[in-house]
């Protein structure tokens, strides 16, 4: 990810699919990740991919079902993808991918009881990466970095708000606040949840970032071959489009490509240059390039 520090990153990186209906919320453990993913499923909605590297937590959730595009985002990295299920066809495409799979199997989840099902199955990266081990999964950090991180591209000024219209959801906004980006669905807060303590209240925190980074991809309806079951929303991430990095209220507006899913996403301007993004925690929304991202 984009850790200004890179000692102990010697390991893998753990992804987790994480719930984002409105009875999921405020989520928690996702705070504690090094990077984000949010992609689109039924309805309009989202759900996240938490990306743990040289961190870790052992309150987090809630954890949802898989999808198609979600091998596609982790398979460079690398990484064991912990679900809490899929479509059976869809277990299919993910396993197609080569990707280790971490499902509920009662070893790395546990169900809380202060939410009703399917929204309070949580999970600890600790077990994750110890039921990995058993597993004999590579403990491997990734071959190369998500992005090209360092002194950031020189970005445009006048991006203080960044509203991204996921389409029959209210528009997630984020509010560059002079140190962070901050998360609003609508003019809602959108908060993370601490997890609970002995003799300790729970409290509540806005979500935000450091950088945001919105990858434009088509949306497409993904379904099984055979016919089986139903059809999903799925989000093509192989080839090209345009791409946005958000960072200290400026933009940057360029192009990404990668020519397969175990492949980075590359990031470039116009004219080729590489753009690079700036250390720190990064949120990157795979966005639906037949909806609108605007700022302001």
């Amino acid at each position: 990810m984009g850790i200004a520090d890179e000692a102990g990153l010697d390991r893998r990186v753990i992804a987790v699919k994480v719930d984002n209906h409105w009875n999921a919320r405020p989520q928690s453990g996702i705070e504690q990740a090094d990077a984000m993913y949010e992609l689109l499923v039924e309805g309009g909605l989202t759900r996240f991919i938490a990306l743990f590297h040289h961190s870790d937590s052992e309150y987090l959730g809630p954890i949802r079902s898989g999808r198609p595009t979600d091998p596609t985002l982790v398979k460079f990295l690398d990484a064991p993808l912990q679900i809490s299920g899929a479509q059976s066809w869809v277990v299919g495409v993910i396993l197609g991918y080569d990707v280790n799979l971490l499902g509920d199997n009662g070893n790395t989840t546990f169900r809380i009881r202060s939410r009703s099902a399917p929204h309070n199955l949580y999970g600890s990266t600790v077990l994750m990466r110890e039921e990995s081990d058993r597993r004999g999964f590579p403990d491997d950090p990734p071959q190369q970095p998500m992005f090209d991180f360092g002194e950031p591209t020189e970005g445009s000024s006048g991006a203080t708000e960044v509203n991204l219209d996921w389409s029959n959801n209210p528009v997630v906004r984020w509010e560059w606040t002079g140190t962070e980006y901050i998360r609003f669905n609508g003019e809602n807060p959108h908060n993370w949840l601490s997890a609970p303590v002995d003799g300790e209240e729970q409290v509540e925190t806005q979500i935000s970032t450091d950088t945001l980074v919105v990858i434009e991809a088509p949306r497409y309806s993904a379904s099984s071959s055979s016919g089986e079951g139903s059809s999903v929303p799925a989000l093509d991430t192989v080839g090209s489009g345009a791409a946005y990095v958000f960072y200290e209220g400026l933009v940057v507006e360029g192009t990404w490509q990668r020519e397969s899913a175990g492949e980075r996403f590359e990031l470039s301007l116009e004219d080729g240059t590489p753009i690079v993004v700036p250390a720190g925690r990064i949120w990157i929304s795979i966005f639906p390039s037949q909806e609108q991202v605007t700022w302001e």
